[in-house]
């Protein structure tokens, strides 16, 4: 990865690999540090990733190390926004529209690293660079 990376935005899939210490994960992890990129997740990603079998310690381990972004009213409105730019709408996409949203409002250049892959991209256009986990 040799172009540069000033933030990296996790949803849930990126914070529940890193909780697992997931090899791959941990690799990109080191060189986006190298780089100095700031590592940052929207404040709803918590609740996604928190069940019975989560590690808590890990968790809060893990979120001590980033920057966790507040969804607002106006977070949610610009989220709703992105929805409907995307041609979607509803549940399905509403906590993926918030983690592109977290990632838009970002300083650049962002990466963001996620399991959707797709809706992501649909999301954030090209102003964000999608990583598939």
């Amino acid at each position: 990865m040799k172009e540069h990376v000033e933030t990296v935005v996790l949803d849930s899939q990126g914070v529940s690999a890193w909780i697992a210490q997931d090899r791959k994960l941990l690799a990109m992890f080191q060189v986006f540090h190298a780089m100095g990129a700031d590592f940052v997740i929207g404040a709803n990603t918590i609740v996604e990733v928190s069940h019975a079998r989560v590690n808590m310690s890990r968790l809060r381990w893990m979120l001590s190390r980033v920057k966790v972004e507040p969804v607002t009213e106006s977070a949610a409105r610009a989220s709703a926004e992105l929805l409907k730019a995307a041609g979607s709408h509803g549940h399905t996409y509403a906590v993926d529209a918030t983690v592109a949203e977290v990632a838009l409002r970002q300083p650049g250049p962002v990466a963001l690293l996620t399991s959707d892959v797709d809706d992501m991209a649909r999301l954030c256009g090209d102003r964000v660079r999608i990583i598939g986990l």
